[in-house]
């Protein structure tokens, strides 16, 4: 169980907080070698082309991200954007996983032969999502054709032997679910042709092609951030502040921003190792680059004493990991609780129309800070691509999810970033922290005293295939259960409040608590989440009665 208090599952691998031993660490020839090697067979279902709600993620040594799959989606992308009349250039950005540096040369050899405007990051560099989304923005700012719209070739917190590919069409954005389906059903439809369809050339042409155009994208972006985060205000405070990049694609846009805006900001890992050989080990055992996991930010947790604020990344930059001495770790529900509470406060130019947008799993803490200021909340599926358009029109001023991933306006209230920016909320950790005096673990402490401690876990349950799919598509009359731990049920949804939108499970709330559940995308498991704002007996006695409640719905 994981609770938001903690942080810290039960049943931990015994490796867990460790570094990795050597023997177990990813073999990068293997792992080159079967990229090139292995073919996906396409009467496997599980070695298909499958968009999940970041792109399509796996690994060469499972036969889930391989050559043919880059190939092939990267053609479908191209054969997409012929149907859609898309012509302004794609920006590629990429992590520091093993594999992000072989794809971005598949693709770029697709690309090059279709004759597609790229722009990558100039001396073969790396640059996270949130770069990429900026990118797009800025350059269709004021068009209205010959639009721009990009590749990030990233599995995103990952471990070291995965591969992942995502696209963000010209709001720049991740691809809502219309999208990823066309990509999805024509790249695998070139996969079961042997990839005959794909158009090719070799990577030093494509990498001389006229088309092909290398550019600076770090400076851009980290002289642009003094439009969303007051960093004349983090300068003035002169905080001690520490970064962890986790030896990702953020390494040296924070070098760069510490440089620009002369701040006291120590990187306390600069390493960069495709085995990422120098993180502590995962809850279960894996390395896994998530700066929400205490495990995963062991090291940074450590030096907590040594700064006032201090954050990570996870490789391409779209989550963030706030440590503060005061609590540690922060929850990533609980720190989006307090980001939204500062900047709906100190943000005077955001139009007060504008809404809050979460993710229905997220806290219900955010309902009740929202709610006290008196803006409106949206409540949308899981996945950023729901808060895409409405950051991109400013209907959304703020959208947050409880992994970890968030994104805002700037400061004059126009869109940002339309996909998430983990280092934009750990440079607001840092203005919260100069502007208030205190940090964001102190700030999180108040808004419980006023609004309520909240108990929250997230479990995985076992299920069958056949009850996965029905968890997917139950009705809210299948709950028929009058009340929730005690208490009367209120609202029994299988669609987003906010945005009338499935989201392809339950959730169940009463006064104090609520549970959702929705189907896993790659196992056969269901998650749970849950939260009370009674105590730790309380939340326990909504998980228990969640599982009733699933299993009773599921076999009615």
């Amino acid at each position: 169980m994981v609770s938001s208090n903690t942080n810290k599952p039960t049943g931990a691998s015994p490796l867990a907080g460790k570094l990795i031993p050597r023997e177990k660490l990813v073999d990068l020839k293997q792992l080159a070698r079967e990229y090139y090697h292995q073919k996906p067979d396409p009467g496997n279902r599980n070695q298909a082309v499958s968009f999940g709600t970041s792109g399509h993620r796996g690994s060469p040594l499972r036969g889930t991200f391989t050559e043919a799959h880059v190939l092939a989606i990267t053609q479908a992308i191209c054969d997409y954007r012929r149907c859609q009349g898309i012509r302004g250039p794609l920006y590629m950005g990429k992590d520091t996983h093993a594999l992000s540096g072989v794809a971005q040369r598949s693709a770029l050899e697709v690309l090059a032969a279709n004759n597609v405007e790229v722009i990558i990051q100039r001396n073969d560099g790396v640059t996270p999502t949130p770069v990429i989304s900026r990118a797009i923005l800025v350059y269709n700012r004021n068009r209205k054709e010959a639009l721009a719209d990009g590749i990030v070739i990233t599995p995103s917190h990952n471990p070291p032997e995965d591969g992942g590919f995502k696209y963000n069409p010209s709001n720049g954005g991740p691809a809502d679910t219309g999208v990823t389906k066309w990509i999805e059903r024509r790249a695998n439809e070139l996969l079961r042709d042997g990839n005959a369809g794909v158009s090719r050339i070799p990577f030093d042409r494509a990498l001389s092609a006229a088309t092909t155009h290398k550019e600076d994208l770090v400076l851009a972006y980290v002289q642009d951030l003094r439009n969303a985060i007051d960093m004349d205000a983090v300068h003035a405070g002169g905080l001690r502040l520490g970064v962890d990049p986790l030896g990702g694609a953020s390494l040296p846009f924070w070098e760069m921003i510490n440089s620009i805006y002369k701040l006291d900001l120590t990187v306390v890992n600069p390493r960069l190792d495709p085995t990422f050989s120098f993180m502590p080990v995962d809850h279960d055992g894996k390395v896994r680059m998530d700066c929400s996991s205490a495990y995963a930010m062991a090291g940074l947790v450590g030096l907590k004493e040594h700064y006032q604020v201090a954050f990570g990344n996870d490789p391409d930059a779209d989550r963030h990991g706030i440590v503060t001495p005061s609590a540690g770790l922060l929850n990533p529900n609980h720190y989006l609780a307090v980001a939204i509470h500062y900047l709906l406060s100190h943000r005077p130019n955001w139009n007060p129309k504008a809404a809050v947008g979460k993710t229905l799993v997220s806290s219900s803490l955010i309902d009740r800070v929202v709610r006290k200021l008196g803006w409106t909340l949206i409540e949308v599926p899981v996945g950023f691509k729901y808060f895409a358009s409405g950051l991109f029109e400013g209907s959304f001023c703020f959208g947050g999810e409880e992994s970890a991933g968030a994104s805002f306006l700037r400061r004059e209230g126009t869109v940002w970033t339309t996909d998430k920016d983990g280092i934009l909320l750990a440079l607001l950790a840092a203005e919260i922290t100069a502007c208030t005096g205190k940090d964001p673990g102190e700030h999180y402490q108040m808004l419980t005293m006023e609004l309520g401690v909240p108990f929250y876990t997230r479990i995985d349950a076992a299920i069958t295939p056949e009850k996965k799919a029905r968890l997917a598509k139950l009705s809210p009359e299948a709950v028929k259960a009058p009340s929730l731990a005690g208490e009367t049920i209120i609202a029994r949804l299988t669609h987003a409040p906010g945005s009338h939108e499935p989201f392809g499970g339950l959730k169940v709330v009463a006064a104090n608590g609520w549970f959702a559940a929705r189907p896993s995308g790659t196992e056969n498991l269901y998650k749970i989440y849950a939260e009370s704002f009674c105590d730790e007996k309380h939340l326990e006695a909504i998980v228990h009665e969640a599982q009733n409640i699933v299993s009773l719905a599921l076999n009615d």
